[in-house]
Order: structure tokens, then sequence, then C-alpha cells
């Protein structure tokens, strides 16, 4: 199995800290590394050589699991949401980057894309690649959880509050299940909607939590000149990169919390950084074109 770097938490203010768990590994980084260590272990067990999995033009986790398979020996295949993009994968770097570590690119329409989860799907998908290991979209099932469980250890247990990015729902619940008592978890979506309540409450095993909705800047992948500025001042700081989807906006809305006096007096909070950072170079492609500052 890839070995795991573990890093020592980072004091950001006076009750404001950081776990980097983004310096896990270089290229299956932060919770990615989490989400497959269980599943990459079952698909061992099973005697499975070709891992299958779902993802969009930017994906973090299309990258780790392309870079996971070339590492550990497993052929991959990504589905990739547009069809679109099948004669752009020279401009996109994310996919290149999943092709570049052997990772087979399979584009469908968006429509198609949809039917991810359809027992029809998967077998028209099974008749078309052979028996493959189904990893879902963002990694999320019970593998991921139990091996999110497991970013927060003994020294973790100071802190009051534990803030996480969310994107599937499947991070968010292993801290849940792995908190103590008195400590409350705030997930702080990447993208609009309440259903992510019903996704989480499926893994999490305790009711200490909530989601702080309010710093989703319009929606997934959507920032602006405000959250550009806030992650270059903050990299230029404490030099820790952000990324703009995810870690980018958990800070951006703890920082603006702690401003508003959210936390009661002498809270201790923990950040975890969960990666992403691959995504910045297709960000910063997309804010050229619309001529928007760039992220450094």
């Amino acid at each position: 199995m890839i070995e795991i770097i573990d890093q020592r938490n980072v004091c950001l203010t006076q009750n404001v800290y950081l776990k980097p768990d983004y310096l896990n590994h270089p290229l299956i980084s932060g919770n990615k590394f989490r989400k497959l260590k269980y599943n990459l272990l079952n698909a061992r067990e099973l005697n499975k050589d070709l891992l299958l999995t779902f993802g969009g033009a930017f994906s973090n986790h299309i990258v780790a699991v392309a870079a996971a398979g070339n590492e550990l020996g497993f052929k991959t295949i990504g589905v990739i949401r547009g069809e679109e993009l099948i004669d752009k994968i020279n401009d996109n770097p994310t996919l290149k980057l999943a092709q570049k570590h052997g990772m087979k690119l399979h584009f469908v329409s968006r429509d198609v894309y949809k039917q991810k989860t359809s027992e029809i799907f998967i077998d028209e998908l099974r008749s078309k690649f052979g028996n493959f290991y189904l990893i879902p979209e963002g990694g999320t099932n019970n593998f991921a959880i139990k091996g999110c469980e497991e970013i927060l250890t003994e020294v973790d247990a100071s802190f009051d509050f534990i803030c996480c990015p969310v994107g599937t729902g499947g991070t968010i619940s292993g801290l849940i299940n792995a908190s103590i008592p008195n400590q409350k978890i705030l997930g702080f979506p990447a993208l609009k909607g309440d259903f992510l309540r019903e996704e989480i409450s499926k893994f999490a095993t305790k009711s200490n939590w909530e989601l702080i909705q309010d710093y989703h800047f319009g929606g997934y992948a959507k920032i602006n000149t405000e959250l550009i500025s806030f992650i270059n001042e903050f990299k230029n700081s404490y030099n820790i990169p952000l990324d703009p989807v995810y870690t980018g906006k958990m800070m951006f809305g703890i920082f603006d919390l702690v401003k508003q006096n959210y936390f009661p007096e002498g809270s201790k909070i923990l950040a975890i950084h969960t990666g992403g950072l691959q995504g910045i170079e297709g960000m910063n492609t997309k804010l050229k074109n619309k001529n928007l500052p760039i992220i450094n």
C-alpha cells in the first residue's frame, strides 16, 4: 500500500489551526488518499485489476484514481462528463494528467452521465470494459468513510470545532464518526443545495454536525475576485496554497465567521485541508479567458 505522510497541524491564528492533509501524497492528495485507501485494499482482496470511476473535466478524484492505479498496478478507466471534451484533452491539465498516469478516458454526454448510478448503465460499462471494480463519483462509499475516519488523531482531541469542505459528503461523514462528544463538525459545501444533509445522514453515526451554506460563492467551481484575493493573500501570509473549489471557500468562511464572533470565546478550531491543488491550473485557464486575476 502507498505510504502516507502525516503532517503536524499549523497554527494560523491564536484559535484557528489547519491540518495540512494535502501533504500526505503528491498526487493522491488529502481526502482522495483517504477515500481510496480501503477501496483499493478491497479491490486487491477481490482480485480486481481494473478500476472504473466517474468525474468531470477538472475532477481531483479522476487524477487521484489514475495516479493510485499507476502506482499500485491497477488499470484505470475514467468515465468523463461531456462528449465535447474528447478533442480537448491536451488543453485540459486534469484530463491530460490522468491520461499521463495510464487512465483510459471514456467520454459520455451529460444526459448519459446522469445515469452513473443506474445498474443498467453500469452493466453496459461492464459489457464494454470487463469486470471492473467500481468506485463512485467523488469516491464516497462505506470504504471511503472508513478511510476519512482516520483523518482525526489523538492530537486533535483538544479542538472544539472541526471544519472541512463538503463535496459528496464522504469526508465530513468520516470526521463526524471519528469525533468525540465535545466536538462540533462544521461542513462548508462547495455547491448549492440542501441535498447533502440526506447524503451525509446515510453515513454519519452522530448528530454533532452542521452545514454552513453561506460560502459556496454561487455554486460548484464558481468563484469571484474576492475569493481569488483571499486565496492569494492566504498563501502570502501562511505559505499554504488553497484550491478555489473546496478549501479556499472553507477558509474564507472560517475567517469570516471568526470576524462575526460565531465561535464562542476561547474555542479552538481545526480546518482540514483536503487537497485539490491540481485544479488550480485549470481554474487559472478559465480566469485568464475571462480577463480575471489568477490564483498565485
